[in-house]
């Protein structure tokens, strides 16, 4: 069982930044690869972003690409998420999740453990 935790959501201006946490409750993340989605009021949750734990090959969708970035801790069993030049649709609720690294359809699916979400809202 893999419990995750975010912190570092907030209130921000447009063209602020904001770095999220993901921290995991075991230290056996070599078996995990770990995302970010995010789900605003009244629309269906989406991908953000993901990062290979074996090697840290990272993936963005096309709305953040170039604005965040995924990386992780393997010593602390953190990831983040770096949000620069953040826009009002970014504004959600962000969760991170965690995959086993042997699922299928990386990198947007597969993922079996979620946090509680933190919710980041980008005022206009």
């Amino acid at each position: 069982q893999v419990q995750l935790v975010e912190s570092g959501g907030g209130l921000v201006q447009t063209g602020g930044s904001l770095r999220l946490s993901c921290a995991a409750s075991r230290r056996t993340f070599s078996t995990y690869d770990m995302g970010w989605f995010r789900q605003a009021p009244g629309k269906e949750r989406e991908f953000v972003a993901a990062i290979k734990w074996s090697g840290g090959s990272t993936y963005y969708a096309e709305s953040v690409k170039g604005r965040f970035t995924i990386s992780r801790d393997i010593a602390k069993s953190t990831v983040y998420l770096q949000m620069n030049s953040l826009k009002p649709e970014d504004t959600a609720v962000y969760y991170c999740a965690a995959r086993p690294v042997t699922a299928t359809g990386w990198p947007t699916r597969g993922y079996t453990y979620w946090g509680q979400g933190t919710q980041v809202t980008v005022s206009s």
